[in-house]
């Protein structure tokens, strides 16, 4: 009789726990979303790519003059180089080094600057994204949002895309 009561209530207090916990989560609500998507129609992404892409093709041009100046500067040493004495060349040579040097540092700084311009221009619309998710999530109950286009969310039951809540509350068509 004892372990009969011992087992009713220690099913008693898993189908509590069950009950409480289905409750719990009957209250979750999970929505996704795109956010590459969203990203594609924000005003103002279109300008900030055409300023991006301008100021990456300014940087490439640069890097192109100065490849080309070392070729040619290449190309004038390999040419004259049985005339020229040893100082002249060890000269030459450390010239040649030099500007090689300074375009590798100029690319990789090229580099960091446009990546730099690009969070400049692109940070004001990501901001202005996550805080048209999070208004729609918080009006909308959602307790989780994913983002689809990371492909992070390996598996999901039925959720509400939201990205045209989204659209709508940054006045996006």
């Amino acid at each position: 009789m004892k372990k009969f009561s011992i087992l009713t209530v220690i099913i008693i207090g898993l189908l509590a726990f069950t009950s409480n916990n289905v409750s719990a989560q009957a209250k979750l609500k999970i929505a996704h979303l795109n956010s590459a998507d969203l990203m594609q129609v924000m005003p103002g992404k279109d300008t900030a790519q055409k300023i991006i892409e301008t100021y990456a093709a300014s940087l490439e041009e640069e890097l192109k003059t100065m490849y080309t100046e070392y070729q040619n500067k290449a190309k004038i040493f390999q040419e004259s180089q049985a005339t020229m004495s040893q100082l002249v060349q060890q000269s030459k040579l450390k010239e040649l080094q030099d500007l090689e040097n300074r375009i590798k540092m100029f690319d990789e700084q090229a580099q960091e600057d446009l990546q730099a311009k690009q969070e400049e221009l692109l940070k004001p619309l990501i901001d202005k994204a996550k805080a048209g998710i999070a208004e729609v999530a918080k009006e909308n109950g959602y307790s989780y949002v994913f983002d689809t286009s990371v492909g992070a969310l390996l598996y999901q039951e039925d959720s509400d895309d939201i990205l045209p809540l989204v659209k709508k509350k940054l006045n996006i068509k």
